[in-house]
């Protein structure tokens, strides 16, 4: 089946008592077993059926199942948050004296994570270019304990050469892990660009309009050091796993994912062209764009399409408040996919508690807007963004 059918018609692991074409919400907490030699065996994984739902449960045990059916991965953990499969899978990886390389183009989170929480407990962060191959070569070394990249960048919208870099990290033994979430699963294959495991934040285009929070990692059994600590020691240990609820919802999200997904980046793609037309907008950022210098290798890795985030910059941190303030239809608010477009300044907000010199070395600038671009109709998106720019 294609990946849109999948996405809808994958069948449950048991069928359920009333054939629920949805699969029901399971709120249990616990499960029965008929003998003990069962509840033994559940506990210690020697046979898959829920035993707690801090760490198994029927409903999002049918998510997982989905996405896995949709990337062909090995195992797929569903957290409670995009953070939470973040942090999870780079615990599952690191150590006391080990290193993550990554970028200093990190969603800001993601970058205190790495270079400040991680830190408190011995872990070190390594920051270098990952559009620079001979950089990346330089700072691998044995105490290297994976390479952690953004496919694309939020908000700068840099892509790396995947291919390239993740066979300078396999040369020397070190896993690729990859935040996809900019760009749905359903449009490439991870695994064929090198990636070991996703981290995908399913709050994003997953949950159907911002209707849950979630978070996925995808494993794709490529990394002999990922797959047990994650599912065995993590998800067990630190409780982040999704609720029955949120994975209802993105059950529900994922079914229309791919035709939400076509609209939004169509919009995005449209409104970014008609935006480079407004003598007032300094500089419109959209891969989706033929001048955007990482235009051609997002097509060859991800696919034609480019996404539904763009930015665009002002003359001012002050242009950009009067403009945010203007806006009538476009929502002054965080998140990314939502069905409603959404608009916000990064520097004072996401990368608020930055200093000037940190966001500057990020390349966050007072100058940029962020706009998740959602399902209404072009005409009344550049119509708002054209009367908040008077």
């Amino acid at each position: 089946m294609k990946k849109t059918t999948q996405a809808i018609h994958l069948p449950y692991k048991r069928r359920d008592a009333y054939d629920a074409l949805s699969m029901p919400v399971y709120h249990a907490v616990a499960f029965e077993f008929d003998n003990a030699q069962l509840m033994a065996d559940a506990f210690c994984g020697r046979i898959d059926a829920p035993d707690y739902s801090r760490v198994e449960n029927p409903t999002v045990t049918n998510f997982e199942e989905r996405v896995k059916a949709i990337t062909g991965a090995q195992d797929v953990v569903a957290f409670n948050s995009g953070m939470a499969a973040i942090s999870n899978v780079l615990l599952a990886l690191a150590a006391k004296d080990k290193y993550i390389l990554t970028s200093r183009h990190l969603f800001g989170n993601t970058y205190s994570l790495i270079t400040s929480t991680l830190k408190r407990f011995g872990v070190g962060a390594r920051l270098c270019d990952l559009t620079n191959l001979k950089a990346v070569e330089e700072a691998i070394d044995t105490e290297c304990c994976c390479l952690y990249l953004e496919i694309m960048t939020n908000p700068q919208l840099e892509v790396t050469d995947i291919p390239a870099v993740a066979a300078v990290a396999h040369r020397k033994g070190v896993p690729v892990i990859a935040d996809t979430t900019l760009i749905p699963f359903t449009e490439f294959s991870a695994r064929d660009l090198g990636i070991d495991a996703e981290v995908v934040s399913s709050t994003k285009y997953i949950s159907g309009g911002a209707t849950s929070l979630g978070g996925l990692v995808i494993d794709y059994s490529t990394c002999d050091r990922l797959h047990h600590p994650l599912r065995h020691e993590m998800l067990f240990n630190l409780g982040a796993y999704m609720t029955p609820q949120a994975a209802y919802q993105q059950t529900v999200g994922l079914e229309v994912l791919d035709a939400r997904y076509k609209v939004q980046a169509a919009n995005a793609l449209c409104l970014a062209k008609r935006l480079q037309q407004l003598p007032s907008i300094r500089r419109v950022n959209y891969v989706g764009l033929p001048d955007n210098p990482y235009h051609e290798l997002s097509k060859r890795q991800f696919g034609p399409t480019a996404g539904a985030m763009l930015t665009i910059d002002l003359d001012s941190q002050e242009a950009c408040f009067r403009f945010i303030d203007r806006l009538k239809l476009i929502h002054r608010a965080t998140n990314l996919f939502d069905n409603r477009t959404l608009a916000i300044h990064p520097a004072s907000t996401i990368f608020g508690l930055f200093s000037a010199e940190e966001r500057s070395q990020m390349d966050i600038l007072d100058t940029t807007i962020r706009l998740s671009v959602g399902l209404e109709d072009v005409d009344d998106l550049f119509n708002d963004i054209q009367q908040a720019l008077l």
